[in-house]
């Protein structure tokens, strides 16, 4: 192989992998460039509320909808229908027209439901009740009470309990005593039993 041939095929080797390395970059660079847009156009629809009001109606524009409508001084409309948009241009008042929002606003038509929408959430107030076996007046007097009264009267309560719980035991152990003594009592009426080793009463039945 010679001189000429071996440099012609390593300067075909290395347009190839240039023109490789370049596509390369430029997709690269497009791929990155793409997400950026589409990140920032993620971040303006985030940023953008969902929907938006008609410039002349004043009603409710959803995504897709609507016309939208660039004045020379860059100014941006928007209007939900052709209509809006006719009316608009011939410089209509939308106060004079019954069924755009402007109207029903001075009009006060919808002050019903705008009181719905501002009542708030009633905030519970805090307020003491009686509890079932003690009314309020005695709930309060306890709690006005001194902690030595309190503790006092919290002693008396446990005696008292004490000395309840002592009862119910005596008289359950009196109870037994007296069942105890019953039963004793009834085994010494019965009659021992005859020995089983004495003497059979009657013939044998054997054979004569």
């Amino acid at each position: 192989m010679g001189f000429k041939v071996w440099a012609n095929k390593i300067r075909h080797e290395n347009v190839f992998w240039n023109l490789v390395v370049a596509s390369y970059i430029k997709k690269s660079i497009e791929l990155g460039f793409r997400q950026q847009l589409e990140k920032e156009g993620e971040e303006e629809q985030e940023q953008q509320p969902w929907t938006e009001l008609c410039r002349f109606s004043g009603h409710k524009i959803y995504p897709g909808r609507g016309i939208r409508f660039i004045r020379s001084d860059s100014q941006v409309f928007l209007f939900i229908n052709s209509k809006c948009k006719h009316y608009f241009h011939n410089k209509l008042k939308p106060s004079k027209l019954a069924w755009t929002t402007m109207y029903r606003k001075q009009h006060k038509k919808d002050a019903a439901q705008e009181a719905v929408k501002k009542r708030r959430r009633a905030t519970k107030k805090p307020y003491s009740r009686s509890i079932v076996g003690a009314t309020l007046e005695v709930i309060q007097k306890k709690r006005a009470e001194k902690p030595e009264v309190r503790d006092a009267a919290r002693e008396a309560a446990l005696r008292d309990i004490k000395e309840r719980i002592k009862k119910t035991k005596d008289e359950k152990k009196a109870k037994k005593a007296e069942f105890a003594s019953k039963q004793q009592k009834i085994q010494a009426k019965i009659p021992k039993a005859a020995a089983k080793g004495g003497p059979k009463l009657g013939g044998g039945g054997g054979k004569r």
